[in-house]
């Protein structure tokens, strides 16, 4: 059984001291052991107080929250405000829902068989340039080549347009620079502040924001501009979106709002995930052998097809496998807006409820061996041993990710294609550590090399 890279669990007191010992604001290495255990307690000690909640049950309740009980938490949206504004990732209550209405019809240009078409495309280029790479034997990050394919994928879905490397670079960057900051602000502010406390941004952060606001202005502009008719895609959807209780459209800013979350949502999570899938079977050679068993199985030397990849339960399960122990959305924290209860526990209004991927997905009491790699666990024949609640990669409630099916399809293809043409080689794969920022992450970039396959597909 293999157990992929994770930070040990220790009493809460050493794990608050290796953080502040490493000072790179890692919530995952915060997190102390107990919270593998409980089903709702406590975390530490905080000014504001934090609950933390692992029962599927009481997820379920407080992520529906029909009340409006526990909106998105406010270190959550002062921290995201400036790169998103006030988009429908961090709004709530009656705000989210029009802005929900609004873009709803946006989610229909999302039809998998029509969005296949732009990522086979996508990875047509991809597979150009690893060619190049591995015709010259040269190292390369992984995080950011697969950034840059999910960024061309949702920009061809989005924008109809493909993504320049400079600018999936550039992206990339300033988003890098970004949740770094953003996490160790969060640290901070976690332990010594009221809630509601307005959460400053550095010069630098503001910055790096800019730059990817500007780059989506840019994509934004070429449908604003000209002949906005020839388009026929998400982004249009959004530009042409009306409130029909007020006929309130978007203006340009809350349209770089709306399509950033859209664009960096669909691409960062999906990339996060497949960098730690490529981890594994660049080191797991029975893992890609089965993979490419499957994919030689259905697809032999030709193309993959869309109708392929829902005869390919084992490449799924292994991005599903992946998405469980690296969930792309680490925590999903909320705030009470008022008193309440959550199970035994009163909770002040300001608390932080914390609702983590991460522990849920790791958790004793919901899967056997839970640290362990294990594709087959989400086969038919164990499907009775699945818990109920206990697997949300993509949130629940009404604000599931509305990308779920779009993404599954996604990574499947990727895994299917690249995985049957390349042999990817990590360096120093023992020294690769996860950690918490805005997404699941490595805390250094991997580096490999990559080589086709003795036996290449097309």
């Amino acid at each position: 059984m293999y157990y992929p890279p994770r930070p040990r669990a220790l009493p809460a007191v050493a794990a608050l001291i290796r953080v502040l010992l490493r000072g790179d604001g890692d919530l995952l290495s915060l997190l102390p052991a107990e919270a593998y255990r409980i089903k709702v307690g406590h975390l530490g000690y905080s000014r504001r107080s934090i609950l933390v909640v692992n029962s599927p049950d009481l997820v379920r309740g407080i992520l529906n929250d029909p009340s409006d009980i526990y909106p998105k938490n406010d270190l959550m949206v002062g921290a995201l405000e400036p790169l998103v504004g006030t988009s429908i990732f961090v709004s709530s209550g009656e705000s989210w829902r029009r802005q929900r209405r609004m873009i709803e019809p946006a989610f229909t240009q999302m039809r998998l068989g029509r969005a296949f078409v732009s990522m086979s495309a996508a990875l047509d280029d991809c597979e150009a340039h690893l060619d190049e790479l591995a015709g010259r034997d040269e190292p390369f990050s992984l995080d950011l080549a697969m950034s840059h394919l999910t960024a061309d994928i949702i920009c061809r879905t989005v924008f109809s347009t493909s993504l320049l490397s400079q600018t999936a670079r550039d992206v990339f960057e300033a988003f890098t620079i970004f949740e770094r900051s953003v996490a160790q602000v969060q640290l901070r502010r976690l332990i010594l502040d009221a809630a509601w406390t307005p959460v400053p941004q550095s010069p630098e952060v503001l910055a790096a924001c800019e730059r990817i606001r500007a780059h989506l202005g840019d994509l934004l502009d070429t449908h604003l501009a000209g002949d906005a008719a020839r388009f026929d895609d998400i982004a249009m959807a959004v530009i042409e979106a009306r409130d029909l209780q007020t006929g309130h459209r978007f203006d340009r800013k809350e349209l770089i709002d709306e399509l950033g979350v859209l664009f960096l949502a669909g691409h960062e999570t999906t990339a996060s995930a497949l960098t730690w899938a490529f981890l594994i079977l660049a080191t797991q050679r029975d893992v890609l052998a089965r993979v490419r068993d499957e994919v030689d199985a259905i697809a032999g030397d030709g193309a993959v097809d869309f109708e392929h990849l829902k005869r390919m339960p084992f490449v799924r399960n292994v991005f599903r496998e992946t998405m469980r122990l690296y969930p792309p959305i680490t925590f999903i924290p909320r705030v009470a807006a008022q008193r309440t209860r959550i199970g035994r526990y009163d909770v002040k209004k300001g608390a932080m409820i914390m609702i983590s991927p991460w522990i849920i997905h790791r958790h004793r009491d919901f899967w056997r061996d839970p640290h362990a790699f294990d594709p087959d666990r989400f086969g038919v024949a164990r499907e009775d041993e699945l818990v109920q609640g206990a697997y949300l990669p993509f949130g629940l409630g009404p604000r599931v990710c509305a990308g779920a099916s779009f993404a599954t399809a996604e990574a499947t293809l990727i895994l299917a294609r690249l995985a049957r043409r390349y042999d990817f080689r990590a360096i120093d794969p023992e020294d690769v550590r996860p950690v918490a920022r805005l997404t699941t992450r490595p805390a250094r970039q991997i580096t490999c090399h990559v080589r086709r396959r003795d036996r290449p597909g097309p």
